[in-house]
């Protein structure tokens, strides 16, 4: 988004549309991909025929969106970036959703899933880490010249393009499937999903998913633009998201036991708190006349925010996983893609909202890239970044209160699957 409209100079609510119609693609791209995943009949399994087909399309959609030609009209790169963004977007499903559907198979364990989706939270903040090199490099470079910037992008993106597509194939050489969950769906997409909106456990869940990330995509979306317009330190930025990644990666083995001993619900339910205070608390920073206050304040609220994410990023696909246990007690079916596929929507959904209104936000309360904002556009920023993170997860927290698949339900119904299994095999 700041590529896009400080460097391209391509206004805020132009890029907001483009966002907001690549999540209303996701609304037909992620059930496919979720269900036709589901239904894959394939040597190499259900899931890593699609994380082999994800690979080149990521590569060279990340590659063109930080790539447009200078030679562009304006118009020309308004559609340049709206088909390197969908794009991106749609490969990215083709990876995510089978992906995702993978970890609810290594394990039907439910503790051992919170570890498996610990782990793999860990790798994506720590990826996440590296991955502030290169924002350092672009601001660096966004001092010296816009051309400097384009460089220096293109540059980054093919490298970054590169080691995910190898890491990628890596999975797909490594990885493992259950030939036993293969044909376990027999479904059209519409009677999967309809299970999936049937099914209590899950619809309780993707409500409060859809309005946690109501919430959260702002957060993502404006902290470079906080960091630069409101706090006034701009070079500071990866270091305040590092201060938010390094909590989030290594508190991860602080939750996992945790989990065990007060139980995944209550856990999940403390992050959302713990997520919601800690971006309200931005709010203030605008009204801090001392700019040291300013850094100190967000440096320490950050801090709070990661371990909260940390916790979030553990415990959240844990429980999607047991959710899709009880619908296989109900069905008989396997049917993780369907599930992640709707997991997913729903909160790529929440995020291009959320992306839209905030593009027209700015836009209507007079942002103007590269220079001092008024008073009153610093607020609006805060207002999105702090207040709606606060009402958002205080509402989700409330509402997961009333989530009731704990430990003792799911290892209820396991047996209950495991005996009718061995009851079909005999």
């Amino acid at each position: 988004m700041k590529f896009s409209t400080d460097v391209l100079l391509i206004p805020p609510a132009v890029m907001g549309t483009i966002f907001g119609v690549s999540r209303v693609w996701d609304a037909i791209s992620d059930p496919l991909v979720g269900y036709f995943s589901d239904k894959t009949r394939h040597s190499m399994g259900r899931r890593r025929v699609w994380l082999l087909a994800s690979i080149l399309p990521i590569g060279v959609f990340f590659v063109m969106v930080f790539s447009p030609p200078a030679s562009l009209s304006a118009s020309a790169l308004v559609v340049w970036m709206g088909i390197g963004v969908i794009g991106f977007y749609s490969a990215m499903t083709l990876f995510m959703v089978p992906h995702l559907s993978f970890g609810a198979e290594l394990t039907d364990d439910y503790h051992e899933r919170s570890r498996l989706y610990g782990l793999r939270h860990g790798a994506y903040t720590i990826g996440s880490i590296i991955a502030l090199i290169s924002m350092q490099l672009l601001i660096n470079a966004e001092q010296e010249s816009e051309q400097s910037v384009r460089s220096v992008a293109f540059q980054l993106s093919a490298i970054a393009a590169l080691v995910t597509m190898l890491l990628i194939g890596f999975a797909v050489y490594r990885l493992r499937e259950r030939p036993e969950y293969q044909g376990r769906i027999g479904q059209t997409p519409f009677g999967a999903f309809k299970d999936v909106w049937q099914n209590p456990h899950a619809k309780l869940v993707i409500v409060v998913t859809f309005i946690e990330n109501i919430g959260s995509a702002v957060i993502a979306i404006l902290t470079l633009y906080v960091a630069q317009y409101v706090v006034g330190a701009p070079s500071l930025a990866p270091l305040i998201i590092l201060s938010y990644m390094i909590p989030s990666t290594f508190s991860v083995p602080l939750w996992i036991p945790l989990s065990k001993k007060v139980g995944k619900i209550p856990l999940w339910i403390f992050s959302m708190m713990l997520t919601g205070l800690s971006f309200g608390g931005m709010f203030v920073l605008p009204f801090l006349d001392n700019m040291d206050h300013r850094v100190i304040l967000i440096f320490v609220l950050a801090f709070f925010a990661g371990l909260s994410a940390g916790c979030g990023g553990t415990i959240a696909p844990s429980v999607q996983s047991d959710i899709i246990d009880y619908d296989e007690y109900l069905t008989g079916e396997r049917k993780e893609g369907s599930y992640f596929a709707a997991f997913n929507f729903v909160q790529k959904s929440a995020i291009g909202v959320m992306i839209l209104v905030t593009g027209y936000v700015l836009q209507f309360a007079g942002f103007e890239p590269n220079v001092q904002q008024s008073q009153t556009v610093q607020v609006v920023m805060v207002s999105l970044y702090g207040l709606s993170p606060l009402v958002c997860y205080t509402i989700g927290a409330i509402l997961f209160s009333r989530f009731t698949l704990d430990a003792t339900e799911h290892d209820r119904i396991r047996r209950k699957i495991n005996t009718r299994t061995a009851s079909e095999a005999s």
